[in-house]
């Protein structure tokens, strides 16, 4: 069994920053990729940001240049750094671990708005 236990989300002003963090623990032997995903009301869940264990980076086009992502191997968690938020931002933020299985954390809400 894998755990992720995501933090960090939260009402926040256009323009301004959040920053998520999310622990892996449990039964993990190898982490090839880490990352998010967000799903807004009414739409498809979509890949934000993801990090390979190589340390390779993939962002969605209307995130880069805004959100960062990160991770600390020791403590297997991925950060992921939201800057000049927008109001298109609004979702809740998954965590993710894989492959070949699939691990999602609970979700976090991001609000941006005035």
């Amino acid at each position: 069994q894998v755990q992720l236990v995501e933090s960090g989300g939260g009402l926040v002003q256009p323009g301004g920053s959040l920053r998520l963090s999310c622990a892996a623990s449990g039964s993990i032997f190898s982490i090839n990729v880490m990352g998010w995903y967000r799903q807004a009301p009414g739409k498809q869940r979509e890949s934000v940001a993801l990090i390979s264990s190589g340390g390779v980076t993939n962002y969605v086009g209307s995130v880069k240049g805004r959100f960062t992502i990160s991770k600390d191997n020791a403590k297997n968690t991925v950060y992921l750094q939201m800057d000049s938020l927008k109001p298109e931002d609004t979702a809740v933020y998954y965590c993710y671990l894989g492959p070949p299985y699939s691990y999602w954390g609970q979700g976090t809400q991001v609000t941006v708005s005035s």
